[in-house]
């Protein structure tokens, strides 16, 4: 049984709330700054995505991807007509950090921080939604994906009529000081795909859906239609992707949704913009799309926004069913020269709009192999 899509939310760098969101987008708005929550002399690059909600360069409070989290659940809730009271719908959330800048101040500042209670976002779900059945995932880069793929299992299995599925993470100074280390020259921005990438810079972002069964009558207001998720962990290395795990995800994505690739309209890419990333991810589109990969039209958000991490794959989604809807695709900033792998790809270099779109699909990967894929479908069908 298809999965409708009745609200959402989003909080990242270059807005808040899904409108404002997606108009900047499709506008090529970037949300590229100098590095603000942290001292920028202790490393080579200067450069992230963050939301600028501190209270001045350097300073940093506790709490801040908690209060985004609830700021989306709250947009997506109100968009889907559930109110404020929660307390009869599941709350899953994914992510990859969860409160982890909160508990870097905490240790490093002495800044007061409930390590126990608020490392997780139960607790402040419970507060601010009444929510009781909340479910935090760690699962790295697709984590909001793979919770989609959990809520979606819900509804299908008639355990649940409504889920509420979210993703949300921060700026870390552990997270960018590793990536500082592990690029040969430090990033001045994203690029996906380009010949010239030079790798991946962090985002700071919140998102949330609400999905519900489709029961007939039910279609109208409706952003969207969820078709299918799928999700696997090829485990073939710690950091470095696998394009044959890649290839199973989106072979199974389609065939669960009941669609060729020739049926898809436009791909929401990972496309992190570094080197192993982008190259593996353009094979396995190539070698899935075959002859028909020069039909989709396809982006990377992550260009404008940096990678939002846990939350990436949700923020995809909800530019993708915006997409469906208006016809309007955000463009890839920055790619000039496409990679070889990249051969024939119909990339968005400039905002383009009235495409008659259909089906969606967005992939989200993961260090250790965590893949996962998704097929949306406009609601009006």
């Amino acid at each position: 049984m298809s999965q409708l899509v009745t609200g959402a939310g989003a909080v990242v760098s270059v807005g808040e709330g899904v409108d404002e969101v997606f108009a900047a987008l499709c506008a090529g708005t970037s949300g590229l700054g100098e590095l603000r929550g942290f001292d920028p002399g202790r490393y080579r690059g200067r450069h992230a995505y963050e939301i600028d909600d501190r209270p001045g360069p350097g300073a940093d409070v506790p709490g801040r991807a908690t209060a985004w989290l609830l700021r989306a659940v709250g947009e997506a809730a109100r968009q889907a007509g559930l109110g404020e009271d929660l307390s009869g719908v599941p709350v899953l959330v994914g992510t990859g950090l969860r409160e982890l800048r909160s508990a870097e101040l905490a240790w490093c500042d002495g800044t007061p921080f409930d390590t126990g209670a608020r490392l997780h976002f139960g607790t402040a779900l419970r507060e601010r939604f009444g929510a009781v059945r909340t479910h935090t995932f760690a699962g790295a880069c697709s984590a909001s994906l793979y919770a989609l793929a959990l809520g979606s299992d819900l509804l299908a299995a008639g355990a649940e009529d409504t889920v509420i599925v979210a993703g949300v993470d921060t700026l870390t100074e552990s997270m960018y000081g590793l990536l500082d280390r592990v690029n040969a020259e430090p990033p001045d921005r994203v690029r996906p795909f380009d010949r010239e990438r030079r790798g991946v810079l962090m985002g700071d972002g919140a998102a949330a859906v609400v999905l519900r069964r489709e029961e007939p009558g039910a279609r109208s207001g409706a952003l969207g239609r969820l078709r299918a998720v799928s999700m696997n962990c090829d485990a073939s290395h710690v950091t470095a992707p696998d394009a044959r795990g890649i290839v199973r995800a989106v072979h199974e994505a389609q065939q669960r949704a009941g669609v060729t690739p020739g049926d898809i309209d436009l791909v929401l890419l990972h496309g992190t913009g570094t080197q192993l990333n982008d190259s593996a991810e353009a094979t396995a589109i190539a070698e899935v799309f075959g002859p028909d990969v020069t039909t989709p039209r396809m982006t990377a958000i992550k260009s404008m926004t940096g990678h939002t991490s846990g939350s990436s794959g949700l923020v995809s989604l909800i530019v993708a069913l915006k997409s469906l809807t208006s016809g309007r695709i955000p463009p890839t900033l920055g790619l000039t020269d496409p990679l070889p792998e990249a051969k024939g790809f119909r990339f968005v270099r400039e905002s383009c709009g009235g495409e008659p779109l259909r089906f969606a699909q967005i992939d989200a990967f993961g260090f250790g192999g965590v893949n996962a894929v998704a097929i949306v479908e406009r609601a009006d069908r």
